[in-house]
């Protein structure tokens, strides 16, 4: 396991003099408390930690990851639970935040209204999508820290809502990042390998990487990938190139990430694009 960064690591330790409790080991937050953002925690290890109805896994020394939605509520309820007995409650107030509508026009109709006959193949696509982040492990590799998978123009961002062909659709939940079919794609983060579909009916070519306790990253409309299923994946390690598969308007990297059923903006993880 990487170490943590400096800055992340002392600001966890002023966290845990802030959050400390006489008798009982203190636990530790940093990150992003807005709609999308993530945290990461430190506690006592064998501590429970649950996130309002999620019940939240602790590594062995005692870190954790806390993940909100697009739509969050303004707050969320953390509990932790030490192995004495001993409860702690604390509620974490969550930032609203505002989303951009994108209209995109002249897409294939079967790609904006799938017809019957691609129905079945969507929902068995969904099925290994699912059954791949399902994946809850102790691995720590969410501290490696991240890095943008590609570098290009952002295209698209997270929680803007799209309206295909006149029709409103589900808010986006990645970053987009234009770049030429063929750029080669980089491991944001460490991490395990969970599922690799060459095309999926709207992502195309469709690469998961798990980072460890129900955190993942997904890589859309890929021209190829270069790693299997159950590889292990350092940070920067080349994984894939971009493309222009599945259902899109250009060639483009489509970057998510998930923990637990909560999809996560990237782009709040990486410092700003240089091009």
């Amino acid at each position: 396991m990487k170490p943590i960064a400096p800055s992340l690591s002392s600001l966890l330790i002023f966290c845990m003099l802030l959050f400390s409790s006489p008798g009982h080991a203190s636990h530790s937050l940093e990150g992003n408390y807005v709609q999308g953002g993530l945290v990461v925690g430190q506690t006592e290890p064998g501590v429970k930690v649950q996130l309002d109805d999620i019940a939240v896994r602790v590594s062995d020394q005692g870190y954790f990851v806390l993940g909100f939605d697009r739509d969050h509520a303004p707050e969320s309820r953390l509990r932790l639970t030490y192995p004495d007995g001993h409860r702690e409650e604390q509620t974490l107030k969550i930032a609203r935040r505002e989303y951009n509508i994108q209209r995109i026009d002249n897409l294939p109709k079967r790609k904006v209204t799938p017809e019957k006959m691609d129905l079945e193949r969507i929902r068995r696509e969904s099925a290994l999508v699912k059954a791949a982040r399902k994946r809850d492990d102790p691995r720590t590799d969410y501290l490696s820290g991240w890095e943008w998978p590609v570098k290009g123009r952002i295209s698209g961002v997270y929680g803007s809502q799209r309206i295909l062909n006149g029709q409103p659709r589900r808010p986006h939940f990645g970053v987009d990042v234009a770049a030429p079919v063929g750029t080669l794609v980089r491991a944001p983060a460490d991490g395990i390998v969970t599922l690799v579909h060459p095309d999926m009916f709207f992502s195309g070519g469709t690469l998961i990487l798990d980072h460890g306790q129900h955190l993942s990253s997904s890589f859309l409309h890929l021209s190829e990938i270069l790693v299997k299923e159950g590889d292990r994946i350092g940070q920067g390690e080349p994984i894939a190139r971009v493309g222009a598969t599945g259902r899109v308007t250009g060639a483009h990297l489509d970057w998510r990430m998930n923990f637990h059923q909560y999809q996560i903006d990237p782009q709040l993880l990486v410092p700003p694009m240089e091009q």
